[in-house]
Parts: C-alpha cells; structure tokens; sequence
C-alpha cells in the first residue's frame, strides 16, 4: 500500500556549523521525498528549528554532502543562520 503522506516532491537539506572547525556551514545531509521526510522528521525530535525556503533548498541540493557552502551562498544561508539564532534565543528568553 502506497504511503498518502509521502510527497515526493518534498526536499531537504541540513546544514552545520562550526565556526571552530569549518569556515562556511556544511551540507551535513539532503534528499528528497521519504528522504526529505526523514531529515525533517529528525530536525522536530531533536527540536531544532527548521526553515522553510524552497529556492535556497533547490541550490543547496545540488552540493555535496560534507562539503562547504561556496561564498556565492554565503549571504542566504546567513539568513537562516539568523533566523536559527533569533527563534532559539526567543525560546531561551520564555
């Protein structure tokens, strides 16, 4: 039986960084429909923040896993990185 939940034009891509370690955010990981599922689904168990950007998940799904975001992405993924500090700031001030 097919799964009515799975959409499979869903994408995902997670992102890390460490400022000690790396010089730009990583693609940690990305897929698409179940896939894609499973990294959002993983994002809300552990609570972190996820935002939505379809235009940004299209680039960012054409990296690598592990690699570096090049500088060209630098801006944009800074706003996410932004929006990630605020919403985790505000639910520390709660």
């Amino acid at each position: 039986m097919k799964d009515k939940n799975l959409n499979i034009n869903t994408k995902a891509v997670a992102l890390k960084y460490d400022k000690l370690l790396n010089d730009a955010p990583k693609v940690l990981s990305k897929g698409t429909g179940k896939i894609a599922d499973n990294i959002i689904e993983i994002a809300k168990e552990h609570d972190i923040p996820i935002q939505k950007d379809e235009d940004l998940v299209e680039l960012l799904s054409k990296l690598n896993e592990g690699k570096e975001i090049p500088p060209n992405m630098y801006n944009a993924v800074a706003e996410i990185f932004v929006f990630l500090y605020n919403v985790t700031k505000n639910d520390e001030d709660k």
